[in-house]
Formats: structure tokens, sequence, C-alpha cells
């Protein structure tokens, strides 16, 4: 047992239900802190979305989930293996990322199939490895899943941005991982493409034989149905996380952005605006 920033905890056991531990966590980069103090569990069937607006901390918590950053303070456990204590590598095997840095890297010449059946050799796009059919038809399943089977002959150059979201999904479904983090997976789309992909990914959480799932959105229109838990951040602090239904508040959401947050749920969907300031419209004498 160590003492951290005034919390104990224990360095070496984690329940191994648990796929994300962290306890007491920070994230410092030349003297900021873009992460501060959290403490956040994720189980095996949980679907969570992280809100919080621009400089949140949301994206450099998610990269310390995926096993891409270590925490500066505070013990991280993911897959019941502590980070900086074992083998990356192998971590990152186990999770499946969904970001718009990766969709960066990728050649605008390299076809949607070779794209996501070399998922699982960890490299973009095919080269010179063998697949069995067995491969082959994973990748097609999977294509067909998130509603994208009829790319899988064109180049990642002519996708609309729906439909790259929706190919880098599959591509970090391929490998069967038991964790799939998505970094804003709306970010760009239109109101069809935002509706379409919502659709996509809310069967997919309501898929028992899914992974865990973390999301990122600014949206709350964003979250598809079947989440269960929410995380608002802001400023690299937890406002409030637990139950969905209990985080998405009026008066939560109001102290994340800090402004008069007006929350409505229709049809198991989120929707926001600004509240109406008391006395508005009125008028002078």
């Amino acid at each position: 047992m160590v003492h951290d920033g005034g919390v104990t905890v224990n360095e070496t056991e984690t329940d191994l239900d648990l796929l994300i531990d962290f306890r007491d966590v920070s994230f410092i980069r030349d003297g900021a802190t873009l992460v501060g103090h959290v403490t956040w569990q994720v189980e095996l069937d949980e679907r969570w979305v992280i809100i919080g607006p621009n400089g949140a901390g949301k994206t450099t918590l998610l990269r310390m989930a995926a096993a891409e950053e270590y925490p500066s303070e505070g013990v991280a456990f993911i897959m019941g293996e502590r980070i900086g204590r074992t083998d990356m590598r192998d971590l990152r095997a186990m999770i499946g990322v969904s970001s718009a840095a990766l969709g960066n890297r990728i050649p605008p010449a390299e076809e949607v199939g070779d794209l996501v059946v070399s998922a699982g050799y960890a490299i973009l796009g095919r080269w010179r490895e063998e697949y069995d059919e067995r491969d082959l038809e994973q990748a097609r399943t999977i294509l067909e899943q998130v509603g994208a089977y009829h790319l899988q002959g064109r180049t990642w150059g002519t996708l609309s941005e729906g439909e790259r979201k929706r190919v880098l999904i599959a591509r970090a479904l391929m490998t069967n991982p038991e964790l799939l983090l998505l970094d804003e997976p709306g970010a760009g789309l239109d109101l069809g493409g935002r509706e379409d992909l919502v659709g996509h990914l809310g069967e997919l959480a309501l898929d028992p034989d899914a992974p865990a799932i973390v999301m990122i959105t600014h949206h709350v229109e964003e979250i598809p149905a079947g989440f269960t838990h929410a995380m608002l951040l802001d400023e690299g602090t937890v406002v409030a996380q637990g139950l969905i239904d209990d985080v998405l508040t009026s008066g939560n959401l109001t102290r994340a952005f800090h402004q008069p947050i007006q929350l409505d749920r229709i049809d198991g969907r989120y929707f926001a605006r600004r509240a109406p300031r008391a006395g508005r419209g009125s008028h002078r004498k």
C-alpha cells in the first residue's frame, strides 16, 4: 500500500472485471495539469460517454486509457495490468481505437478492405502479409455491422467524412478488442452523417457481445441509445460521473460548460440548448 495525493492505494492489485481502473490519476505536461486527480473504473459490459468543453482533458484521459500515455501521478490499471509496469504493446493489442489522428495517417490510395483487415498486424493497409479467408470474412462482417460493407472496394481518399468514421470504427473492431475507444466519432459530420453514425453506434452499444465502449464527444446529441454511464469533465477535473441519467442533468451541464444549459430527453436521446435567462424579453421603462 502507498499514499498518493492523500489517497491510500494498492499498487499491485485490481479487480479483474475492471478494464479501466484509474486511482487518483493526474497528467501534467510543461507544468500544466491537463487531467487532475481522476478516479474512474470501467467494467466489461459498460458503455461510457465523456463530455466536456474544449480543453477539459477528454482526449488526454482517453490516451491514458489507450495505454498511449503514462499518468504523472496516481495508479492506473488497464486490463488488469498497471501502466508503466507492463509491455504497453501487449495492452494496445487488446484495445480498439478510432480517432482523427489515425485517420490523418492513412494514405488516400488505401483500399477500405485492406485498411480494415490489416488491423490484425497493427499496420495501415496491406503490404506483403497473407490473410486467410477467415480474416477476410471477419473484415467483411464488421464492415457490414457498421454499415460500410459497400465501401470495401473504395479508396480512403474517395470517402466522405461520415464514411471514414464508420471505416475507422470497423478497423478498431477487427482485432476483437475488449475495450473500444472512440475519440469524437461525430466530429465534422453533417446532420445526416451524424444520425447515421449514432444509429450504428447504438446498435453496437446494445450488442451484448460488443466490447466495452468509451466515447468522447462535445455534444449530448451524439450520444447513442444504449450508453450506460457518463463522465463530465471541466479543466481536467471530474464534474460528475456515474449512471448516465444521474450525470446528464441541466445542473451538471451548466457547471461543466459555465452557462445555463437546458437538457431534454426524447425517445432515449439527449438534446441540449442554452436556457433562457430569467426576465429575458422584458422591456425597460
